[in-house]
């Protein structure tokens, strides 16, 4: 009987040859692109219409066209075409970073000269164009007092106006302030520089200073804190819209008065995004060159009040070496441009990993 049972059960179908598909080896995508950058030079130098640029385009053509004819004979159309675009994907990546590499390391291989103590700890006051000597002190205690006095009066501000569009604001003026907040997002540098000219120098200082008009590193802080704002407020406003609704509505059932659910609940878990757009915003004010030219003037000495007198920053040491007439000068542009980069990168970096600490998205 059990013969019988067994002679009876169907058999399993028979397996394929191979499970596995046809790819290309592991070498034949540095071998397409090795020969797709040889074809394209002999095409570009042969009939002399361009350069390296020129000839990594045309190899970049070629290979993505290599590719996909090699991946669609051996793999088939589907995988050629994944192939293709991962390909053209990864290109665009090395696209984008081949500039900033290229900024990078031109920055670092001119601007290292003047690495020294004499840059860091001097100034350019009585320096001539055939001294060697002279550094950025100066502008970099202009640009660190610019931007904290920006960042003292932008930070409050930018947090209490984005806590009142999201928490309080209801009909047309919550709209009108978000709408102003958008627009200012736009503004030039150089339009805020001129309306604190024309306010602040022109206006306002004059009581303060016997009549006169006066520039200082103040009216250059009040410049960057109107760049900042718009970024401040939009950045917190995002972010205290990813707080989940349950926590507020959880404080409210215990009775929990609602500006005390915003200040124990809403910001400490929105803190840790709010931080980033604030970093992000001292950033790009450290960056300006324009509101500090027009509303600071700049200035060779040292000046530690940023209230009287003339004021320099990074920014704009940079934009006075780059156009100076001495042999001595580019070095200390470069060196002062490095220094500024190094500091928004210190910035940018602390912004990404406080924004790796926010798990509201999560």
């Amino acid at each position: 009987m059990m013969s019988t049972l067994t002679s009876r059960r169907p058999r399993p179908p028979a397996q394929p040859a191979t499970l596995r598909a046809r790819r290309l080896p592991a070498y034949a995508a540095p071998v397409i692109a090795v020969a797709a950058l040889l074809l394209a030079a002999g095409l570009v130098y042969g009939f002399a219409v361009g350069g390296p640029v020129l000839v990594v385009v045309v190899g970049a053509l070629f290979y993505l066209a290599g590719l996909f004819v090699a991946a669609n004979a051996v793999e088939g159309r589907r995988s050629a075409r994944n192939r293709t675009w991962s390909a053209l994907i990864h290109s665009a990546f090395v696209l984008a970073v081949l500039p900033l590499a290229s900024v990078v390391w031109t920055l670092v291989s001119k601007g290292a000269e003047r690495l020294d103590g004499n840059f860091f700890g001097t100034s350019m006051n009585n320096i001539g164009s055939r001294d060697a000597n002279g550094g950025a002190y100066h502008a970099i205690v202009g640009t660190l007092q610019q931007v904290g006095i920006a960042t003292l009066i932008t930070v409050p501000l930018g947090v209490l106006c984005a806590i009142y569009i999201v928490e309080y604001g209801r009909g047309r003026f919550a709209f009108t302030i978000r709408f102003f907040v958008d627009v200012m997002t736009g503004i030039p540098s150089i339009v805020t520089g001129l309306f604190v000219l024309a306010f602040w120098v022109l206006i306002v200082s004059p009581w303060f200073n016997d009549g006169r008009p006066g520039f200082s590193g103040f009216a250059a802080a009040l410049a960057l804190s109107v760049l900042m704002l718009p970024t401040v407020v939009r950045s917190t406003e995002e972010m205290l819209r990813l707080v989940p609704a349950p926590l507020r509505e959880g404080a409210y059932a215990l009775g929990v008065p609602k500006w005390k659910t915003i200040l124990r609940v809403v910001l400490p878990t929105a803190l840790p995004g709010i931080v980033t757009g604030i970093m992000l915003a001292i950033a790009r004010a450290a960056g300006e060159t324009a509101p500090v030219l027009l509303v600071a003037g700049g200035g060779a000495a040292i000046n530690f009040n940023p209230f009287e007198n003339n004021q320099s920053s990074l920014a704009l040491f940079v934009y006075q070496q780059a156009g100076e007439a001495s042999r001595y000068s580019p070095a200390r542009a470069w060196t002062a441009a490095l220094t500024l980069v190094v500091l928004v990168l210190v910035l940018t970096v602390a912004a990404k990993l406080l924004a790796r600490r926010n798990q509201l998205g999560r």
